[in-house]
């Protein structure tokens, strides 16, 4: 039987989403402030109305079915969007209670979280955040999703491919903006044999490599590069931390790419030697990226904000440049 859309309670869409995004019908009762009864109750008649389960037991919480997992994207951009109509955005972080879900890599959070949370502490004090390991340079279905309200991290195939499709008129679902840029260097212990003569595209290829690597995959844009070249190095070893790849790095003869910028936060800086690579690779651009008409424009904005200015605290030795926001 056709859905006869004017009869469908929008309440039901409103408890869908917000189930969908705890993974539980009891934190979805806690946060839409009904019981877990009334919860259970209103996804059984959107079940009777969709004609699907939607969600299906999964250990202590749900998991959506194909079906609820491509309404949901369109659900919650409808519901953000009459949130910000209705109810519009007047953040104040000074007395705001909202939390922030970030995507970020090791390096990333090392180098933005130590100063930006002194500035929580004191500018927003009810402001908290949590942080998700980044282990893709695809955030977007982390973001569709709702895992993240935000990733932060160096994603140029994602921001070419937003680019392309806004030059063709598509709809482009999300929005970013550049934080800071540096560059990749080699790396390698003090006391390497490569360490007092000059590193050639030769002498590199030929030494024991180790690829920090989110997704585990083996082959990463160093190896593209040195691809187009004709060449390629051997990578006897693949981490998904730089943290853990300048431990490595220290304690062998392995060489390995980390962004200048993060050496010093590593705390290791006097164990390692930087070289210059003997080959073009493109400069480091970390990003933030999030999905575009969310529910909280202003308090977006203001988080941008205050990661840029965790950013300027960081590099204030001009080791990365920060883009500052127009």
């Amino acid at each position: 039987m056709p859905l006869n859309f004017r009869s469908l309670d929008l309440n039901l869409l409103r408890v869908f989403d917000e189930v969908m995004s705890e993974r539980s019908l009891t934190r979805a009762a806690h946060k839409l402030n009904i019981t877990q009864p009334a919860v259970s109750n209103a996804m059984r008649r959107l079940r009777e109305v969709l004609g699907d389960e939607l969600l299906v037991r999964q250990g202590q919480g749900v998991e959506p079915t194909p079906r609820a997992q491509v309404l949901w994207p369109v659900v919650r951009e409808a519901m953000q969007q009459l949130e910000g109509v209705l109810a519009p955005d007047d953040f104040n972080p000074a007395t705001a209670d909202t939390t922030f879900v970030i995507a970020m890599a090791d390096a990333t959070a090392a180098t933005l979280i130590p100063p930006l949370y002194p500035i929580l502490e004191k500018e927003a004090p009810g402001i908290s955040v949590r942080l998700l390991p980044l282990t893709t340079r695809d955030p977007r279905p982390l973001l569709d999703d709702g895992q993240a309200d935000m990733a932060v991290g160096y994603f140029p195939a994602v921001l070419a491919d937003l680019t392309a499709r806004a030059q063709a008129g598509a709809l482009v679902a999300f929005d970013s903006r550049r934080l800071y840029e540096g560059e990749y260097l080699c790396v390698m212990r003090k006391g390497h044999p490569l360490e007092h003569v000059p590193l050639t595209l030769d002498n590199y290829c030929a030494e024991r490599h180790m690829l920090v690597s989110f997704s585990g995959r083996s082959f990463g844009f160093i190896d593209e590069a040195l691809a187009s070249l004709g060449r390629s190095r051997d990578v006897v070893l693949t981490v998904n931390q730089f943290f853990t790849a300048a431990r490595v790095v220290i304690n062998s003869d392995l060489l390995t790419i980390l962004p200048r910028h993060f050496v010093p936060v590593t705390g290791m800086q006097e164990q390692l030697v930087l070289r210059e690579l003997p080959f073009d690779v493109t400069p480091v651009h970390v990003d933030a990226l999030w999905r575009r008409r969310g529910p909280h424009p202003q308090a977006y904005d203001w988080l941008l904000r205050t990661l840029t200015r965790a950013a300027e605290i960081t590099f204030a030795d001009g080791t990365a440049q920060v883009a500052l926001p127009s």
